[in-house]
């Protein structure tokens, strides 16, 4: 009696070990086809919000108004010498233009 029931448990061992090793694959195949499942939720989300940018963009399109930039540069020129931001807004002195010194980097 002894001898059947150490067979029963070892039976029974082997079903339990066999039995884990099925539903450990289960869920690692069920892991898996979760994981690509999230991948294409993002990809389908970046397309989305692909689309939707794209959308808003031609919805909200705004035209560009060469008349009035050219009007404003026009009025520029007629007000003498101008700045930028390197000079100021009096322009450079045309007496330090003079080439005509020797210095270091004009030889």
């Amino acid at each position: 009696m002894g001898v059947v029931g150490a067979i029963v448990a070892i039976g029974s061992t082997i079903a339990s070990v066999s039995q884990a090793n099925e539903q450990r694959k289960i869920q690692k195949k069920q892991l898996e086809q979760q994981r690509q499942a999230n991948e294409q939720a993002l990809t389908r989300a970046e397309e989305e919000k692909q689309r939707s940018e794209q959308e808003y963009n031609r919805a909200n399109r705004q035209n560009v108004d060469v008349e009035s930039a050219l009007d404003a540069s026009k009025l520029s020129s007629k007000q003498g010498a101008s700045g930028t931001l390197l000079t100021g807004n009096m322009g450079v002195n045309s007496e330090e233009l003079d080439t005509s010194k020797n210095t270091l980097l004009g030889g």
